[in-house]
């Protein structure tokens, strides 16, 4: 097929564009490049830019022509951000996303593959895994647009257009463009730059987490599998095994990097944010998929990554693998506007 990847050149688009390749599919990417130039050295990357340099909000139906499927990945991409500005956290991650459905169904495209989120679940009432019957309950910015773009891409199916919406866990691991702003990827970068693991909360929540390689196969995994299977469904993606609390994380960070320990560095208080999943029906909509990584392979994964790149104490408290710093650093030097769109030159 011919993919139109939205978010290409980000932390999942650079591993996911890769893997539908390898896959056979024809890519064609868009990216605001708002992280250019934030690589992990080492890690692989081609230097390969999208071929559209552009912000989501301005696609139309024209950039989408011939385009088989659409894989939208590109957002604010997590709670700070998000609370940064909820009105353009919905004005990107919520209307956006819908303005862009629509252009891809116009042009003709059957298959629209949307990067939600578990955090949508919330806080969980029950100690039971949550599946996706349960009830919705968003914390934040980022989660509440999940929601909403999720129930207006459903408005969109019809007999031609098919979106499907990805529920990931918590990502980690090593990908061109690293994030140290998400949970297991931060507390491996605490252990390795300074020999503490900071829990910035008392420990006890849940995560579900994901490998980012792993939810690239799920990408390519959902984009060939038979309409009636995934047609305006929500699939939880990760692994059966893959439910941590956070002190659980802080352990497997300190075994990897060896001699670092364990420190609450916040209030000690628990995060309101503490869910369980289960991934039981991605596991019978997809048989043949198979999920690589566990946390502590993921972990070991990025010790090393980090030991190879030389990855330094003021790298990890810089604006480069940090999603809200990068884009604090470029509105200081005015090179985002207001609505964070990029100033030209």
């Amino acid at each position: 097929m011919k993919v139109f990847l939205t978010g290409s050149h980000g932390y999942l688009g650079s591993i996911t564009g890769r893997v539908l390749a390898d896959a056979g599919h024809e890519v064609l990417g868009l990216d605001a490049l708002l992280y250019e130039g934030c690589d992990l050295p080492g890690s692989g990357e081609d230097g390969a830019r999208p071929a559209l340099v552009r912000d989501v909000r301005d696609v139309t139906a024209p950039d989408l022509a011939g385009v088989d499927a659409v894989v939208h990945l590109a957002a604010l991409s997590n709670d700070p951000i998000g609370e940064l500005s909820p009105e353009l956290t919905r004005a990107i991650n919520f209307e956006a996303s819908v303005s862009l459905a629509r252009a891809a169904r116009e042009a003709g495209a059957s298959r629209f593959v949307f990067a939600s989120s578990c955090s949508m679940y919330g806080a969980s009432d029950t100690d039971e895994l949550v599946d996706e019957q349960a009830p919705l309950r968003p914390l934040t910015a980022y989660a509440e647009s999940k929601v909403l773009a999720e129930e207006a891409l459903a408005g969109l199916a019809d007999d031609g257009f098919s979106p499907v919406f990805m529920r990931n866990a918590t990502a980690y691991g090593v990908s061109p463009r690293l994030r140290l702003d998400i949970v297991l990827n931060n507390l491996v970068a605490w252990a390795f730059t300074t020999g503490r693991v900071k829990i910035m909360s008392d420990g006890t929540p849940w995560r579900p987490l994901v490998h980012v390689e792993d939810i690239a196969l799920t990408t390519a995994a959902l984009l060939a599998a038979p309409r009636d299977v995934v047609h305006a469904q929500a699939f939880n993606v990760g692994g059966s095994d893959e439910n941590y609390q956070v002190r659980e994380l802080a352990e497997i960070a300190r075994d990897v990097v060896g001699g670092a320990e364990v420190e609450l560095a916040g209030s000690g208080d628990p995060d309101p944010r503490s869910y369980r999943v289960s991934f039981a029906k991605l596991a019978r909509a997809l048989p043949d998929l198979r999920l690589r990584w566990t946390a502590r392979a993921g972990a070991e994964e990025l010790a090393a990554a980090y030991r190879a790149a030389g990855l330094t104490l003021e790298d990890f408290e810089g604006d480069r693998y940090v999603r809200l710093r990068r884009i604090d650093a470029l509105r200081a030097r005015d090179e985002l506007d207001e609505t964070l769109r990029r100033v030209p030159a």
